[in-house]
């Protein structure tokens, strides 16, 4: 497995935000967002390769048992399925940060999730259109989302925040559900007046605590 980074720290977004937390961020993404702040991840060939069991020893060394699979698209690292299925065998609650173009359910069926729960939360992100992503979006990652899921959107503009209002009302989801801003793009006031004007009661406003508490361009935290 083609493995970026791995580090423990603070978690800076969705349901577990600020809970220390182990992150493996594996390499390589199909996508290439405008905003992509995780670039050395998706490109430039600086990663390494490591088998599952080698990337567990590392994680059990912090006493956390809650990790996050990230990216790059941690979908498309070979074995994720059963590197998974190691992490929740010995206990770790496991979240996964997808970008909503490679479809879960294809690796995981709506019954093995059922069976899961909340030990395995999928963190699917909705590429509005100022990512330049959007037409990349797979609709069965956003109707398969289970109440434990997250569904994301990371905002630029006005814009973006009419399609997100258009996407939720189309889908309707039971999910939890957070906006959040591109940082230097738009001030997270305008999405947070947007949500209220809107009365868009189920959507959460967020902040990347990690950029908030270091350096917003720092490695490993």
């Amino acid at each position: 497995m083609r493995v970026s980074e791995i580090f423990t720290s603070l978690e800076g977004e969705g349901i577990r935000q600020g809970f220390p937390c182990s992150f493996v961020r594996f390499y390589g993404c199909p996508l290439h967002c405008s905003y992509c702040d995780t670039r050395y991840a998706c490109q430039g060939g600086e990663f390494r390769d490591m088998s599952p069991e080698e990337i567990l020893e590392v994680l059990l060394r912090p006493s956390c048992r809650r990790v996050t699979l990230t990216g790059g698209e941690p979908l498309c690292a070979g074995g994720i399925v059963p590197f998974t299925d190691l992490l929740l065998d010995r206990g770790f609650e496991v979240n996964i940060e997808t970008s909503g173009a490679v479809d879960y359910n294809i690796l995981w069926s709506r019954e093995r999730r059922l069976h899961l729960k909340d030990r395995l939360i999928m963190t699917v992100d909705y590429k509005l259109p100022g990512s330049g992503m959007e037409p990349r979006m797979a609709s069965p990652c956003f109707t398969s989302l289970m109440s434990w899921d997250v569904l994301k959107f990371v905002v630029s503009d006005l814009e973006d925040l009419e399609v997100m209002r258009q996407v939720l009302e189309r889908l309707r989801p039971f999910c939890h559900i957070y906006a959040g801003a591109v940082l230097g793009r738009i001030h997270p006031r305008d999405i947070a007046g947007y949500l209220l004007e809107h009365g868009l009661n189920n959507v959460r406003l967020q902040l990347q605590l990690h950029k908030y508490v270091w350096d917003p361009d720092a490695r490993g935290v």
